[in-house]
């Protein structure tokens, strides 16, 4: 039986951490939820703190980045498998459920939610060109054909997550926990998922330096 720990590693997100933390308890099959506040500087941590929830476990942290905190929160993670959810609404927890299907069927070990695959608000643009641009460097590289290495919504095995031994402070996370995958020959299974985006103006904190520093982590993984 899958017992599924959630990630949600917050920075800054007063505005919309406790109507998703009030989603993400009621999908049953969530077993646990590991939030880590990596240093907010605003009302981040009392509006967690508002939301009641057995699954619901709350740590805080000084300021290291997204990677930082997940890595943070896989060293209190006790259930079976691992999805990492962000803090803001873009991404569904009613989606989380299909994700979970081809892993009971015994079909898959790790699988991805696809932003691209499913319905979808429109990205901007060069948001998405990054998107395009990531994937297409990690499928040429991995010989695979992804179509959203970026997503935030990946369930993986927690000793799989554990054994590949992360190194990621920000959003490099992303390609790391891809690149460290396939490099082992892990093939991932993807579902369509909602995903509804937002832009800087509401909160939105990836820029294209962190695409400069994801195109690094994903050729020093092939070659290093």
């Amino acid at each position: 039986m899958i017992k599924l720990s959630v990630i949600v590693p917050v920075y800054n997100e007063e505005k919309t951490v406790a109507k998703l933390l009030a989603s993400l308890a009621t999908v049953k099959d969530v077993f646990e939820i590991i939030v880590v506040d990596d240093g907010s500087t605003d009302k981040t941590a009392f509006e967690i703190k508002k939301v009641k929830s057995p699954k619901i476990k709350f740590y805080q942290k000084t300021n290291g980045g997204k990677g930082s905190a997940v890595r943070f929160g896989l060293d209190h993670v006790v259930g079976s498998h691992v999805l990492i959810q962000d803090a803001d609404l873009e991404y569904d927890p009613n989606d989380i459920s299909k994700l979970l299907e081809p892993i009971k069927h015994g079909k898959v070990e790790v699988v991805y939610g696809s932003r691209f695959l499913g319905p979808h608000l429109n990205l901007l643009f060069w948001h998405r060109v990054g998107n395009d641009l990531l994937n297409f460097f990690v499928n040429v590289l991995y010989n695979t054909t992804l179509s959203d290495m970026e997503t935030c919504y990946k369930v993986v095995p927690t000793s799989l997550l554990r054994s590949i031994k992360l190194q990621a402070k920000g959003f490099e996370l992303e390609p790391e926990i891809t690149c460290k995958l396939l490099k082992r020959g892990y093939k991932i299974f993807e579902v369509p998922i909602s995903y509804i985006g937002r832009d800087f103006s509401q909160g939105k904190k990836i820029t294209w330096r962190d695409g400069v520093t994801a195109i690094k982590e994903i050729i020093k993984i092939k070659f290093v």
